[in-house]
């Protein structure tokens, strides 16, 4: 009897707390109950947001140089970082080769002018024929085109400055042999203050920018530079599949910059966009530039809807679109909301 009673009362305890507990849980919302909301009303509106990228600075007028003839390289008269002016000698190449090609083309030229004279007074002595004497003078044009041809490459045997600016990369040493075209040098034109930032944007945003727009630039060892957008691609990277757009600093002089370091920018769009700036709060499912909200038209019934979806921010979202035809958002409650739920207004 003991033991039984002992049974009974824990039994008892058990069930009491059970109730208890059962008591205080929040209770699920059934289907058919009445869920509080709160609701704004929607109002469409035109917006421009600012679109953030980031890319590299460079001076959009990096040349790489080359000789017009190959040969041996003699000397390469500069360094990497190296700053250089325009006409500047930077690099040469053993010219034995090239001087005996011009010594070759001289004594041409003079044989055939000598042969054309000889031709000449044969042809008034009735001695040569007309045929004999054009070919003479044809036979010399020849000749002293090879020659201007021969002076013009070695005055190629040496590379130049094309520009004010400092030598980027170096890819060849005194000693190698080079091919006729071949890179030796690549400078820019950073002397001159041609500072760009190339950044890459998505296409959504690409079709936002116009050439023309206001920027912020953020590099990454000084403080922001106003700026604007001074070209676009055409095309999208067949790698990344992004877009690129040039972003001009208005004031170039100055800036401690180098190419291919990194920055940042904040393009602001003239462009507006038509649409609905709605709470983050009110968004569900959202994937991609697509998610769902709630709406009450008739203030009695909630109805979920698919909306496309622009720029979010920590606040509120931009609707571009799938909110047409509908005047009340909810902005409060759509977690317990399924699709026809009975809704409450609350103020």
């Amino acid at each position: 009897m003991r033991h039984l009673a002992s049974l009974s009362l824990f039994l008892l305890a058990a069930l009491l707390f059970a109730c208890g507990k059962s008591e205080n849980a929040p209770q699920p919302v059934t289907k058919g109950e009445t869920i509080p909301v709160k609701v704004m009303r929607l109002t469409p509106g035109s917006f421009s947001s600012p679109i953030s990228a980031s890319g590299n600075f460079s001076t959009n007028d990096e040349t790489l140089l080359s000789f017009k003839v190959g040969g041996i390289v003699s000397s390469i008269l500069v360094q990497e970082g190296d700053a250089v002016k325009k006409g500047q000698i930077l690099a040469t190449l053993d010219l034995t080769e090239i001087q005996a090609g011009l010594n070759q083309a001289k004594l041409a030229y003079e044989k055939s002018l000598r042969d054309h004279e000889r031709a000449g007074r044969l042809y008034r002595d009735s001695v040569a024929t007309l045929e004999q004497f054009q070919n003479s003078k044809t036979a010399l044009d020849i000749a002293e085109q090879q020659l201007r041809t021969t002076e013009f490459n070695l005055s190629y045997s040496q590379i130049r400055a094309t520009q004010n600016g400092f030598v980027l990369r170096k890819f060849v040493n005194p000693g190698q042999l080079v091919t006729s075209g071949a890179s030796v040098l690549q400078i820019n034109g950073a002397n001159q203050g041609n500072w760009m930032l190339k950044a890459s944007v998505n296409d959504q945003n690409w079709g936002l920018i116009a050439i023309g727009d206001s920027a912020t630039i953020f590099p990454s060892n000084s403080d922001s530079l106003p700026g604007k957008v001074i070209r676009k691609s055409q095309a999208a990277d067949p790698v990344t599949g992004a877009y690129w757009v040039e972003i001009s600093p208005n004031q170039s002089q100055g800036l401690k910059l180098a190419s291919g370091m990194f920055g940042k920018v904040l393009i602001h769009p003239t462009e507006q966009t038509d649409g609905w700036e709605i709470p983050y709060e009110a968004v569900l499912d959202a994937s991609g530039s697509e998610g769902y909200v709630f709406v009450a038209d008739d203030k009695q019934q909630a109805k979920k809807v698919r909306i496309t979806l622009g720029k979010i921010s920590p606040n509120t979202v931009q609707v571009l679109a799938g909110l047409e035809s509908h005047s009340t958002l909810i902005v409060s409650g759509s977690a317990y909301l399924t699709d026809g739920s009975t809704i409450q207004i609350k103020d």
